[in-house]
C-alpha cells in the first residue's frame, strides 16, 4: 500500500463516516447535522494493517471499520463495547468481505462482463436524491467533504466501483444457476417452522389487500378538434423540414410536458417502452431522420431519430394533442355509466375492455396489492367499506387534468393482520433453500482459494483454502 493510499485512507475517517453508508449518513446530514459516530474501541490495531488476503487481493482494519461503521445506519445494530467484541464482530465481516470477494473474483474468472453504461443511470439516480435533501450544490459538496466523501466525481467513481461488484455476483450467481452449478440443498418442515418462529416478532403486520378489474373511459376529443391537431402537426412538420431547429419547435409548441424542456428529448429506449404506432417509426427510422405524423393515444407526433444502438434508440419527438372540453368529458362519464349497466346485465368484460377501455391503463389488478399504502388516493377512497364482488365508478386524473372514469369490481378484499406460518411457508422455505445453496457454494469457491484471516493476537487464522 502506497503512502498517498493511506493519506487518503485516513482523510476519509477524519469524521468516523463510511464511504460505504454513505446514502444513509449523507441523508441523515441533510436533516439534522452531522451525526457522531463511533465505530471501534481506541484498542484496535492501526487502520492499515491487512487483516484478509483472498487470492492476492489484501483487506485491510480500514475495509472491516467501513463495514461497522455502514451497519451502524441500522437502528438494530449493536456496537461492540470492548475490544473483545469488537474482534468478534470483525470477524464475522471479514468472513462476510471473504464470501464477497471470491464470488467478484470467480466472475472475473468466468469472464461476467458488466458494462458501466447500464450501472451510470442508477449511480445518477443516487446522487440526484442525495443532492436534492440540500439546500444547494455548494451545500451538498460542502458536506461531502465534512463527510470524507471527497469530491462528486470521486464519489461518483466510488458507487460505480460497488455496483459494479455487486453487479459481477449477481451476474455469477445467475450464470452458475442457469448452469446447475449451484448445489442443491433440502429443507425441512421443522427448519422452516423455525426460522418463521424465530422471525416472527421482527415481521410487519400483514397489510389489507385488494384484487380488482376496470375498465377504463377517457374522454375522447371530437372529429374537428383531432382535424385540428392533425392539421397542426402538419404544419410543425413543415416548419421543420424548412429549416427550423427541432428541439426550438419541441420547446415552442409539444404537449410532452415531461420531455418539452430538453427540446422532446426521450432519451435511449429500448423496444416495448413505448406505444406500438410510436416504436415502428421509432425503431424504422435511420439517424438523422423524420417520420410522418403519426398518431397513437396520445396525440399527434413527430418523430426525429438521432442516434442507434444495438436494442436501443435515442429520439426526439414533439406531441399535439386535440383539445378535450367538457363536453366530452360528459359524454367520457355518460359512457362509464353505460358500461356498468351493461356489466350488471351480463355483458362479458373482455368484450367491454374492447369497445370502452384506455389502452393506457391497465385492465386487471390480480396480485394482492396492499390497499392502504400501494393505491392511488382515488382507489383508495372509492373502494373504502366495498366487498368483494362490489362494482364502483369514479373518476381518476386523466390527460391535461380531464379525469377518466373507473368502472372498477372488487375480486378480492382481505383485512391486515398478523401472518401466519401458512401465509410465508413458501417464502421462508425458498429463503432457506436459496441461503443453504449460496452457503454451499460461497464454501466450495473459499476452498478453490488461498484465504487466511487474522484478527485475534497473536495469529489467529480463519477457515481458509489452499496454502
Amino acid at each position: 500500500m502506497t503512502a498517498g493510499t493511506t493519506g487518503m485512507r485516513l482523510r476519509r475517517l477524519t469524521f468516523g463516516l463510511s464511504v460505504l453508508s454513505a446514502l444513509p449518513v449523507l441523508t441523515a446530514l441533510a436533516q439534522s447535522g452531522a451525526p457522531a459516530i463511533r465505530a471501534v474501541p481506541d484498542t484496535v490495531l492501526g487502520l492499515d494493517r491487512i487483516v484478509v488476503v483472498v487470492g492476492d487481493k489484501p483487506i485491510t482494519q480500514y475495509d472491516i471499520q467501513e463495514r461497522i461503521v455502514a451497519m451502524q445506519q441500522s437502528p438494530s445494530f449493536k456496537p461492540p463495547q470492548n475490544a473483545e467484541e469488537f474482534r468478534k464482530l470483525a470477524l464475522e465481516i471479514a468472513n462476510m468481505l471473504v464470501d464477497e470477494e471470491v464470488l467478484v473474483q470467480k466472475a472475473i474468472q468466468l469472464k461476467v462482463e458488466v458494462d458501466d453504461a447500464n450501472l451510470t443511470p442508477q449511480v445518477d439516480r443516487q446522487i440526484r436524491d442525495i443532492r436534492g435533501r440540500f439546500g444547494s450544490e455548494q451545500e451538498f459538496r460542502n458536506e461531502l467533504q465534512k463527510a470524507g466523501l471527497g469530491t462528486v466525481e470521486e464519489y461518483r467513481r466510488f458507487l460505480m466501483d460497488q455496483l459494479r461488484r455487486n453487479e459481477l455476483q449477481r451476474r455469477l450467481l445467475e450464470k452458475l444457476r442457469a448452469e446447475g452449478k449451484v448445489p442443491p440443498v433440502n429443507v425441512s418442515q421443522r427448519q422452516v417452522e423455525e426460522t418463521f418462529n424465530r422471525t416472527r416478532e421482527t415481521l410487519p403486520r400483514r397489510p389489507a389487500t385488494v384484487t380488482f378489474r376496470q375498465i377504463v373511459v377517457a374522454p375522447k376529443p371530437n372529429a374537428t378538434a383531432r382535424e385540428r391537431a392533425r392539421v397542426k402537426a402538419e404544419s410543425l412538420l413543415a416548419e421543420i423540414k424548412a429549416g427550423a431547429e427541432f428541439e426550438r419547435v419541441a420547446k415552442r409548441e409539444s404537449a410532452d410536458s415531461m420531455t418539452r424542456e430538453q427540446g422532446g428529448d426521450l432519451g435511449w429506449s429500448r423496444r416495448g417502452t413505448m406505444v406500438p404506432e410510436f416504436e415502428r417509426w421509432m425503431f424504422g427510422l435511420r439517424p438523422g431522420d423524420l417520420s410522418p405524423v403519426i398518431e397513437t393515444v396520445y396525440g399527434f407526433h413527430v418523430i426525429r431519430v438521432d442516434r442507434v444502438q444495438p436494442g436501443e434508440v435515442k429520439a426526439r419527438h414533439v406531441l399535439v394533442r386535440a383539445v378535450v372540453d367538457t363536453i366530452d368529458v360528459q359524454r367520457a362519464r355518460a359512457e362509464a355509466d353505460s358500461v356498468a349497466r351493461q356489466w350488471a346485465a351480463g355483458v362479458a368484460f373482455d368484450t367491454l375492455v374492447a369497445r370502452h377501455h384506455d389502452r393506457l391503463e391497465e385492465t386487471s389488478i390480480l396480485t394482492p396489492i396492499p390497499r392502504d399504502t400501494a393505491l392511488p388516493p382515488s382507489y383508495r377512497d372509492a373502494f373504502a367499506g366495498k366487498k368483494a364482488n362490489d362494482r364502483v365508478i369514479f373518476p381518476i386524473e386523466g390527460l391535461d387534468g380531464h379525469p377518466k372514469f373507473v368502472v372498477a369490481q372488487l375480486l378480492s378484499v382481505e383485512e391486515g393482520g398478523e401472518y401466519t406460518l401458512a401465509d410465508l411457508k413458501d417464502r421462508v422455505r425458498q429463503q432457506l433453500v436459496d441461503e443453504g445453496s449460496i452457503r454451499r457454494l460461497l464454501d466450495q469457491l473459499r476452498k478453490e482459494t488461498f484465504v487466511r484471516i487474522q484478527i485475534d493476537e497473536p495469529e489467529r487464522i480463519a477457515p481458509a483454502g489452499k496454502p
